[in-house]
């Protein structure tokens, strides 16, 4: 399986590699679990902790995308990012994460909101570089060099808030705890992790970030920098049955959690609904120009549109055409 890189936003931190023997009998129990995103403080108010589990959400996206192991993994920890970035936001916010390296994935964007929504689109999903020397899948030689970009928007700013960072690793969770630390000038700590089996089964997927508060105490910043490396990778805990709830008490160990302030959601893929994919192509389909449209028509019959986030191909046919243009 592939694992998941920690990052740390001012040290670097590494979650220690952990291999796996897969437990049939947990993951049986356990594969009807859903997905989570959960958030809570510490008990001293000084450490904020947002744990995802996001097995469902990432086996869906592999399904949608027909992606490769490596490109699985890229994808998955991508979107768990968002999600750890995204979730919880003001209302209508969202959080775009894209990696443009020159690796063979091409470019990888992930796209979230405050409700848990996220969906993700590659450029070469079938990207599969050789393993690295320990065995994990080597998603950082598929994102390669480059820049990571993060854009925050809401309809009521007049621009999105965009931020950029060097690729640091490419490994994904490093990368972003950088641009965390750098862009929004946030020390935190962060891990997201994919597992597959031998089948290439999506058997675990998950995640986290502890945001350090800024009135945090040396006491705790010392605990977290001892406690964090003796964790597994989410996506362990994850195949092993924890809950989002579990992994973040894990994170908080002896701090414990203040949990009148706790909160939780259901992430989802999308939206992908037909409406709302029939009314953005449509949109498409009428900036081409009644012309460009009809003469389209003339020849084929119809026009077909994929949607690139969910990989869903529309079919127009010539009253829909002319419905969408008058509509326009």
């Amino acid at each position: 399986g592939g694992g998941g890189g920690g990052g740390g936003g001012g040290r670097r931190r590494r979650t220690p590699a952990t291999r796996t023997t897969s437990r049939a009998v947990s993951r049986a129990a356990d594969a009807d679990a859903d997905d989570e995103v959960y958030r809570v403080m510490s008990r001293n108010q000084e450490l904020s902790v947002i744990a995802v589990r996001a097995t469902k959400l990432v086996s869906e996206a592999q399904k949608r995308h027909r992606a490769a192991p490596t490109a699985t993994a890229a994808i998955g920890r991508n979107v768990i990012a968002s999600l750890l970035l995204g979730a919880f936001k003001g209302d209508e916010e969202t959080v775009q994460i894209t990696f443009k390296g020159d690796g063979p994935l091409g470019q990888l964007t992930a796209v979230s909101d405050n409700l848990g929504n996220t969906k993700c689109l590659v450029g070469n999903a079938k990207a599969d570089p050789p393993l690295r020397p320990d065995g994990k899948l080597n998603v950082g030689m598929a994102i390669g060099k480059g820049v990571l970009s993060v854009s925050r928007s809401h309809p009521s700013w007049v621009q999105p808030y965009n931020g950029q960072v060097d690729i640091y690793t490419g490994e994904i969770a490093e990368d972003v705890a950088v641009y965390m630390r750098d862009s929004e000038q946030t020390n935190s700590a962060i891990s997201v992790g994919v597992q597959l089996d031998r089948e290439l089964t999506v058997i675990g997927a998950g995640g986290y970030m502890v945001q350090v508060l800024p009135f945090a105490s040396d006491e705790t910043l010392d605990y977290l920098e001892k406690h964090i490396p003796t964790l597994d990778s989410p996506s362990t805990m994850v195949e092993s049955g924890l809950s989002a709830e579990e992994i973040a008490k894990k994170i908080l160990g002896e701090l414990g959690a203040f949990k009148e302030v706790e909160t939780r959601l259901t992430p989802k893929y999308g939206p992908c609904s037909r409406t709302e994919l029939e009314g953005r192509m449509l949109k498409v389909i009428a900036s081409l120009g009644r012309e460009e449209a009809m003469k389209i028509i003339q020849e084929d019959g119809k026009i077909e549109v994929t949607c690139e986030f969910c990989n869903e191909v529309l079919v127009f046919n010539e009253a829909d055409i002319e419905k969408a243009l008058r509509e326009i």
